[in-house]
């Protein structure tokens, strides 16, 4: 997977479940700040946050997150 970019679909799940920046960076046990690197594909969460991302949004990690 040479040359491989995580991509996320984070910031249409946060919307779609309603929650704002502020609310999922609490839900997940993050800080905003976190939630808008994540979002501008500027930070690659962990394992446990990605995990925990999708539990929060009611999707699948792979819904949430992808390779391109």
């Amino acid at each position: 997977m040479d040359g491989a970019t995580l991509r996320n679909n984070f910031r249409r799940w946060r919307l779609l479940v309603g929650l704002t920046q502020e609310d999922a960076a609490a839900k997940i046990g993050v800080t905003r700040q976190t939630v808008i690197a994540i979002e501008k594909g500027n930070y690659q969460p962990s394992v446990l946050l990605a995990l925990k991302s999708a539990k929060t949004f009611g999707c699948s990690v792979e819904e949430l997150f992808y390779v391109e």
